[in-house]
Formats: structure tokens, C-alpha cells, sequence
């Protein structure tokens, strides 16, 4: 079975996060929602969020899919767990599709995986990511290896459209190189 983990916590865009987790859902992924501390949370909008798993219980090699939703205030906090942007650091290491939106991005910049890279975010980052190395483009989507990112809950449909096409052709590479 495919398995998927959604970072969450208090303030992440919620838009961003359930619109993840029902696609990911359709697409018969175990989904795991990881918080800091495990807990449950609300989004930014106040919708509860049932987490199941702290950033000290997961592992890259766990899972296949990574989804960093956005939330202003949310990856503001975030970006100083160390535990989570050493988790991201490596799961960009092992080349795993990672899926960001809007100011998730910001997650990348302090995990140090976005230098000369291409993404997109949410317009108000867009300095950020370029002194981090990276090139900013607006469009609907951006895919650079291995992340997928997108700028805005506007964009979500073709997101993760995007997302699960990338993560099924490069499953599907692997099954025919090992078969």
C-alpha cells in the first residue's frame, strides 16, 4: 500500500490540508497526519485536525509521498523544528516526491534543500526562496525533480493532479526496473 504523511499543526491552511488528505484518500493511500508533539490541532480556519503521529515517530523510510501544506503562521513555527526540517533534509536526499503549496515552501528554505532548485509559493516568499538559491516562478505548478510545489489553495486541483502523476510514473519506473 502507498503511504502518504501530511505535516499539520495549529494554523496550517486548511484548505491545503484537507483538500491533500481527501485526494490522497481517493487515491487508496495510508495517510498519516504528523504534528509536533502528535497531537490533535485546528487550521487556521478552526477546523479540528485528527493527527496521529509526532515528529518524533516518523521515519522517511516509512513512507513514499510528503505533503507540506501551507499556513502563514503555521510553517513560521514550523521552520524551527529541527527534528522536521532534518526529516525533510533527508527525505530531499533520497530524491522522495515531496508536494508543497503556498508559504510550505518556507519548510525547504529552512531544511536547505532549495538551493537551485525551481518552485513556486505564495508571492509574499518569493525573496525568500531566491536568497535561499532557489528560482521562483509564478505559475499554476512547478515541478523540479523530485518537489511539486504550487502558490496558492487556487491551484490545488492541478497540484495535486501533478503530484500523483509524478509519484505514479516514478513508481511505475521502479516496478519496471526491478521486474
Amino acid at each position: 500500500m502507498k503511504k502518504a504523511l501530511i505535516i499539520a499543526g495549529k494554523d496550517v491552511e486548511d484548505r491545503e490540508f484537507f483538500y491533500s488528505l481527501y485526494r490522497l484518500n481517493e487515491e487508496n493511500y495510508h495517510i498519516d497526519v504528523a504534528t509536533k508533539d502528535g497531537k490533535n490541532a485546528a487550521g487556521k480556519a478552526g477546523i479540528p485536525i485528527k493527527a496521529n503521529k509526532s515528529f518524533d515517530d516518523i521515519k522517511v523510510d516509512d513512507y513514499d509521498l510528503l505533503i507540506l501544506p501551507g499556513g502563514t503562521y503555521f510553517t513560521d513555527k514550523m521552520r524551527l523544528e529541527q527534528k522536521l526540517l532534518e526529516f525533510i533534509k533527508e527525505w530531499d536526499d533520497k530524491n522522495k516526491i515531496i508536494g508543497c503549496i503556498c508559504h510550505g515552501p518556507q519548510l525547504l528554505i529552512s531544511a536547505n534543500v532549495l538551493d537551485g532548485r525551481h518552485v513556486t509559493a505564495y508571492w509574499s516568499i518569493k525573496d525568500d526562496i531566491i536568497n535561499a538559491g532557489g528560482t521562483y516562478t509564478r505559475e499554476p505548478f512547478v515541478i523540479d525533480k523530485n518537489i511539486i510545489s504550487a502558490p496558492h489553495y487556487d491551484n490545488l486541483g492541478e497540484w495535486m493532479r501533478e503530484v500523483l502523476r509524478v509519484f505514479k510514473e516514478r513508481s511505475h519506473d521502479k516496478k519496471s526496473i526491478t521486474v
